[in-house]
């Protein structure tokens, strides 16, 4: 957050100036090796973990094995220092650049047959496995999950600026939860840190036995909330908004769980609810 001078209107007259709490909105340059595959606009903050957790969903990385240093660029002091973060791969790993290069901020394209949905959802299954929906996760936790997001806003409750994301275990647990003024970008931050944690990607994890089971996040899931859910092989997403048509398409194809508008113990579900489980 930073400060800036306000002045509000309030009964038809304009208050005297003062300070306001603002979430702070940077670029972030994220590059491989030297080289720019990508920029965000961005709360800094967790950059590593949001650079992990993008090429994790764009499919560039498969566990943190793939990853060497992450570092800023720059020296501290300099004008933009930490505005850019430069990825370097493990000995013997190749980063497919061109798949950076080939994306949307997450949606695969292609001169084949234009831009359309439903090639969108078949480039992201040839990538990825539909989960089994063999998990039993209480619906109680989906409902009740955007009340343990909200508790962990401290900046939106300052600024009301920031979208946020969290992934829960099947008990309740919060397994890790960003702010951002990018859902995206939260989302991000919340899969980078399970990765560079040695939670995702990673079969003999010492913590395989709380995995991550819903994904909540502060705003609407769109195609790319859905894809970023089925990289990291979270079973349920969970989002205070609306769901998309090509949300719920993806979700019903790739094995996710999706239930939107989930607010004051209430849920729209519109894919696999053979997973959730409880009383009705």
């Amino acid at each position: 957050m930073a400060e800036r001078p306000v002045r509000r209107m309030q009964a038809g007259t304009l208050a005297s100036a003062a300070t306001d709490a603002v979430a702070i909105e940077e670029p972030l340059e994220i590059r491989i090796a030297g080289d720019a595959v990508a920029i965000t606009m961005r709360t800094p903050g967790a950059d590593a973990q949001l650079a992990a957790g993008f090429l994790y969903a764009e499919g560039i990385i498969r566990s943190m094995d793939d990853l060497g240093t992450l570092s800023h660029c720059g020296r501290v002091g300099e004008d933009g220092y930490g505005n850019v973060l430069d990825v370097i791969p493990a000995p013997g790993a190749h980063l497919d650049l061109e798949r950076v290069q080939a994306t949307r901020r997450g949606t695969l394209t292609t001169a084949a047959c234009g831009v359309c949905g439903r090639r969108s959802v078949d480039d992201l299954l040839a990538l990825v496995s539909p989960l089994s929906v063999v998990e039993r996760i209480p619906r109680r936790l989906v409902a009740t999950s955007p009340e343990l997001l909200r508790a962990a806003q401290a900046t939106f409750s300052r600024t009301g600026g920031t979208h946020a994301a969290a992934i829960l275990a099947a008990d309740g647990s919060t397994l890790a939860v960003h702010e951002d003024i990018g859902r995206h970008n939260a989302v991000d931050k919340v899969v980078g840190t399970l990765l560079l944690a040695g939670r995702l990607g990673n079969p003999r994890s010492p913590v395989a036995s709380l995995p991550p089971a819903v994904l909540v996040v502060s705003g609407r899931s769109s195609f790319e909330m859905v894809q970023k859910a089925a990289m990291a092989r979270i079973p349920v997403l969970a989002s205070v908004g609306a769901a998309t048509t090509l949300a719920i398409d993806l979700a019903t194809r790739a094995g996710v769980t999706l239930a939107a508008f989930v607010r004051s113990g209430t849920f729209n579900l519109y894919s696999h609810p053979e997973r959730l489980v409880g009383e009705d």
